[in-house]
């Protein structure tokens, strides 16, 4: 495979990180909603949002770097349509992977909870405390999680296709080593 169909070492490292952080926060979130209001949920409360300005951040910078360096493309054995599906699963990955967190931002700042990114910087409130809101956002936030869950899903399952159905390089573009596991 030639560097210039595979992604940048940059792109790929923000990926798999972004990645590493959604599996990480998005457990984290179910497991700590069912606790019960103790020092431990709080403490957890405050890594899942950390994670999540996190993840804000690091789409944001993914989208800078994608607007800067424009990615390889698709095999061209892949149909039009596919092609079509792929830009736009993409599309709605990165707008839920912004989403969620503003959701949650919002979310605390409606439930009158502020948002300490790693204990050091408050972010300032969006809106005002509402508790009618905050339940409201509530269920957005959840909502768009398990939206993010089946598209995730979907990526994976589709990069695995390829993988080792069409044996096409779409997969390898992504890996660090660019080799990966041979379909």
């Amino acid at each position: 495979m030639t560097p210039a169909n595979r992604y940048t070492a940059t792109a790929i490292a923000l990926h798999w990180l972004a990645a590493l952080l959604i599996f990480t926060n998005f457990p984290l979130g179910v497991y700590m909603h069912e606790l019960a209001l103790s020092p431990l949920k709080l403490k957890l409360v405050n890594y899942h949002k950390w994670l999540g300005v996190t993840i804000f951040l690091l789409t944001a910078m993914r989208l800078a770097w994608r607007a800067a360096h424009t990615p390889p493309p698709l095999p061209e054995t892949i149909p039009p349509w596919q092609q079509r599906a792929a830009h736009g699963l993409h599309f709605l990955l990165y707008a839920l992977l912004l989403a969620i967190p503003l959701s949650g931002w919002l979310m605390s700042s409606a439930k009158g909870v502020p948002v300490v990114y790693l204990g050091l910087v408050q972010l300032p409130d969006l809106v005002g405390k509402d508790k009618a809101l905050g339940d409201l956002l509530a269920e957005i936030h959840e909502v768009l999680n398990f939206g993010l869950l089946a598209l995730v899903g979907m990526h994976a399952a589709a990069a695995l296709k390829h993988h080792f159905i069409d044996r096409d390089s779409t997969l390898r573009r992504m890996l660090p080593s660019g080799k990966g596991i041979q379909p």
